[in-house]
């Protein structure tokens, strides 16, 4: 008897996870942006404002989070015409020829509690490699008023845009250059679920 309780509990279980609805990212509660240093003074600040995400997500268990993503490069935005435009030209992102950039996570691993390190491959103008995203939250789900549950994270990770083939630069009269080469990975993401 003991077995056949325990097999329907684990039939109903499969069941309700099969037909869960998916979790999906608030765009209007979240940024996909970044930072760099500009003439080895101070940040310039830019997001991209049109990305696709498939978040597989379960509170119970968040280490077996899995999320992949791509992101519309066209869509950057720094607040400067002339400097988004450059960022798209063949010297940085050449979207032209790779007009999206993707991210696949492989695993996460729990620092401590709401704490969590997401490792997986970035890949950026056709280039792909191995990042780890430092992320804060997904410890706490809250019912909101209409009908959604919602838990959210932030992220961050500092690459090498030259690691990616966004070689270009100037150099000052003064010393240093242009553009920095380190770029800050900044992510501020609300997820929404329909409940079932």
């Amino acid at each position: 008897m003991k077995r056949i309780f325990t097999s329907v509990l684990l039939t109903v279980a499969l069941v309700a996870a099969a037909h869960a609805e998916p979790w999906l990212v608030d765009k209007t509660h979240s940024l996909v942006g970044f930072t760099v240093k500009h003439m080895m003074v101070s940040n310039v600040h830019g997001e991209f404002g049109s990305y696709e995400a498939t978040v597989d997500f379960d509170p119970a268990n968040p280490t077996a989070l899995s999320i992949e993503a791509t992101i519309d490069v066209n869509s950057i935005s720094t607040r400067d015409t002339s400097r988004d435009k450059h960022l798209r030209s063949a010297d940085f992102f050449d979207v032209a020829n790779h007009p999206t950039l993707t991210f696949k996570s492989k695993k996460m691993t729990k620092v401590a509690d709401g704490h969590f390190q997401v490792s997986g491959d970035l890949t950026i103008r056709g280039v792909t490699k191995p990042i780890t995203l430092d992320v804060m939250g997904l410890d706490r789900v809250w019912d909101d008023p209409w009908g959604s549950r919602r838990t959210g994270c932030t992220a961050s990770a500092v690459i090498s845009r030259k690691d990616f083939g966004l070689m270009w630069n100037q150099a000052l009269e003064a010393g240093g250059v242009l553009v920095g080469d380190e770029v800050n990975i900044v992510l501020e993401i609300e997820l929404m679920q329909k409940k079932s």
